[in-house]
């Protein structure tokens, strides 16, 4: 593929080429010559654009009708929407996994423990897999040039095992057979997770970011609806049936972006080491500041997401003694709550800016945490409560990666899309192993909910203290738009 086009432009005239001099591209001046009437009524036609990717001096030149040198054009319209929607599925699958593990998992353990600390571990080992894989994944995946693109080999070799571990999670026979399962889940979760968000990047223009992260929060809420609610009705049916279905889930949605989207290709494949791969990442921190301080704040809100996820149903049926329908009801008000702000947080944040509305519905988001702990006892009201503050919740955790989109150098996609992921680790180990931890300790003392009412405001209290972060983000948004 010549220097300066991408996969996505559009058909060229055979002028256009690379060339040493502007005289070996010049057409003859014949009826026939390339550059026609008709040419340029479908040069007229063509998509509308938002990026163009100038077309090296050394290939440029005029033709004998005195256009311009075509560069290279990045369309948006319908294939944008398109792109936009086949990303978004990838986000379903994933969604869906994991919501699976996350909620199912716990009962299918305490089927051999009863220690919340103990199965808090087993699912805090994602964080471990969180912080290692992508620091050599990410940057592998921004020089691993393949005829399938640079990030989609490394969905599609990820694709089988995530299903398999699903499939028979449910179907261990002791606890330390299960969690070996689960780590290799988390395994494959993470070689598929960072070329994914490189490919956000990669594939659209940046004034469709927040949109496109909408729609991707869209499916990722429709996900955790349907794994927490659909999933809880199948649990009782039988046990292994939510993960059998995550399974089918998962192979089907995680292939929507490996098959349907294209990359540029190319045969150089380079592995530097594991070494080189990490130091780099390290380094990219180190030149990007506003990326760090986003990465503080990235580790804040996931830990939160994964202590909560974890615990939720457990807080609702044993510390308030609350029947399951209980708990359905309370996750398909967080669902719904996600998925309205899945759907209005990717124009707005457009319009007043990604870290200015994520700054101001954090400290909503983290005073409604606090305001939970307070509950000893469940009243129907509380979910009214619960989908306006996951409204907010929401709208955090729709825009947090649009916002990294806007922070990061193109260069660096994959090593920052690597490094995003890593600090996920650190909130998963954090939030779900504290928040086990603090449930088992303080149960003697809370008594009425037997610890689990603590489980709210250990969470609230990340969100709250990243608000600075975010907010000093907001000027260098700006900056980067403009530039």
């Amino acid at each position: 593929m010549p220097t300066g086009t991408t996969s996505r432009e559009p058909a060229r005239s055979a002028c256009v080429r690379s060339c040493s001099t502007a005289k070996s591209c010049i057409p003859p001046r014949t009826t026939g010559s390339p550059i026609s009437s008709s040419f340029q009524l479908r040069l007229a036609l063509s998509p509308t654009v938002t990026r163009t990717a100038a077309v090296q001096g050394s290939r440029t030149s005029v033709s004998s009708a005195g256009f311009p040198p075509v560069t290279a054009l990045a369309p948006e319209g319908p294939s944008s929407v398109g792109t936009i929607v086949k990303l978004g599925v990838g986000a379903f699958g994933l969604a869906w996994s994991l919501t699976t593990t996350a909620a199912y998992l716990p009962p299918v353990l305490g089927q051999y423990t009863t220690s919340t600390s103990l199965i808090g571990a087993v699912l805090a080992a994602e964080g471990v897999f969180a912080l290692t894989l992508p620091l050599v994944i990410g940057p592998w995946s921004d020089t691993f040039h393949t005829p399938l693109g640079r990030r989609r080999p490394f969905m599609l070799v990820a694709v089988g095992p995530l299903a398999f571990c699903l499939a028979l999670m449910a179907f261990m026979p002791n606890l330390w057979t299960t969690a070996l399962l689960v780590f290799a889940f988390f395994c494959a979760y993470y070689v598929y997770e960072p070329p994914y968000r490189g490919l956000y990047p990669d594939l659209l223009p940046e004034s469709v970011y927040g949109r496109a992260q909408g729609v991707q929060h869209l499916f990722r809420g429709i996900a955790l609806g349907g794994g927490l609610i659909g999933g809880g009705v199948l649990y009782h049916l039988w046990r292994p049936a939510p993960f059998l279905f995550a399974a089918a889930i998962v192979s089907c949605a995680c292939l929507i972006p490996v098959v349907l989207l294209r990359e540029d290709g190319g045969h150089t494949r380079v592995f530097e080491g594991v070494t080189t791969y990490v130091g780099h990442s390290w380094r990219v921190l180190r030149r990007n500041p506003d990326i760090g301080r986003f990465l503080l704040a990235n580790a804040a809100w996931e830990g939160t997401f994964a202590g909560a996820r974890t615990f939720v149903i457990l807080y609702i049926t044993v510390g308030l003694g609350e029947p399951l329908g209980t708990s359905t009801l309370a996750l398909a008000a967080v669902a719904s709550g996600y998925i309205l702000a899945a759907l209005l947080a990717g124009a707005v944040g457009d319009r007043f800016g990604l870290a200015r509305v994520i700054t101001w519905c954090s400290v909503v988001y983290g005073l409604g945490l606090l305001a939970g702990g307070l509950a000893t006892e469940w009243h129907a009201w509380y979910l009214a409560g619960i989908f306006i503050v996951a409204i907010f919740a929401g709208t955090v955790m729709t825009l947090a990666w649009g916002l990294l989109f806007k922070l990061m150098p193109p260069d660096d996609r994959g090593a920052i899309a690597g490094l995003a992921t890593t600090t996920k680790g650190i909130g998963l180990i954090f939030g779900t192993l504290l928040a086990g931890i603090l449930i088992d300790v303080l149960a003697p003392y809370l008594p009425e909910t037997h610890g689990y009412q603590v489980l709210l405001p250990v969470l609230g209290i990340p969100i709250l203290l990243a608000v600075p972060l975010v907010f000093s983000l907001i000027r260098a948004e700006e900056i980067a738009g403009s530039s």
